[in-house]
């Protein structure tokens, strides 16, 4: 039986097929991990996959239901790993699930180079906040602020940890687009596709997915916009069949 501690709750993952650990004061995942763990190439029968900055393993636990590999995450923070740990356990996926608690920095040392299949990240978006937000909620201000990594850092850990040809997939803000491909292009990874996502049609795109291949040839395909609601604010048919299975 897998406890809850504080003010955490079990929430439900793609239509009650699984549950995650969550906490109001120290994490919820985003719908950006579940948009990148849907946009990410896998393979489905075997590989091994790396989820960096993955709080309590949303996107572990969505993946896994994409591919019969091996999923680790990287989490920082020792609250929220241990949430990831244990919405793994409740899951019964600890055969091909697992978690490492460190900084992403320091794990080409842990885990080498060149190892994995796919790596995935949703990094923290934002500069490093003020001291007033950072004493509000430090739990909040490291998930979403670059205290502990850069967006350089990210692309450049990745590169390291992926192998020649393997996939590399980001989630971020547009705005920081132009970043993020150059980043990628100096680390070797060469960006392949990218998606941007809306809000609703008519409204500016309000996030980023690209994804790499190390050492890939030139040539970016740029998909079909995403768009979240309809004009009456329910979700499109793409948007359920992402969270729920549905169309």
């Amino acid at each position: 039986m897998v406890e809850l501690h504080g003010d955490e709750r079990l929430d439900y993952l793609l239509d009650e097929r699984m549950k995650i650990i969550q906490s109001p004061s120290v994490f919820n995942f985003s719908l950006d991990a579940v948009l990148l763990a849907n946009f990410v190439y896998v393979p489905i029968q075997k590989g091994t996959l790396l989820d960096l900055c993955t709080g309590n393993a949303v996107i572990p636990l969505l993946l896994s239901e994409r591919t019969k590999g091996t999923i680790t995450g990287v989490e920082i923070q020792e609250r929220i790993y241990d949430m990831a740990v244990r919405s793994i356990q409740y899951n019964h996926l600890e055969d091909r699930l697992s978690v490492i608690h460190g900084d992403i920095n320091d794990i080409p040392e842990v885990l080498g180079n060149a190892g994995f299949d796919v790596v995935t990240c949703n990094p923290p978006y934002f500069p490093t906040p003020s001291e007033t937000e950072y004493n509000e909620n430090p739990h909040l201000a490291i998930a979403r602020h670059e205290i502990y990594c850069t967006l350089e850092d990210v692309v450049r850990v990745s590169s390291g940890l992926v192998r020649h040809g393997g996939k590399v997939a980001f989630v971020h803000r547009p705005e920081r687009l132009l970043d993020i491909v150059t980043l990628m292009r100096q680390y070797k990874i060469e960006p392949k596709r990218m998606r941007l996502v809306y809000p609703k049609a008519g409204k500016e795109a309000n996030t980023l997915l690209v994804e790499g291949i190390k050492y890939g040839k030139a040539g970016l395909k740029i998909l079909p916009p995403l768009y979240v609601y309809k004009e009456n604010n329910e979700y499109t048919e793409e948007m359920l069949e992402i969270l729920y299975g549905e169309r």
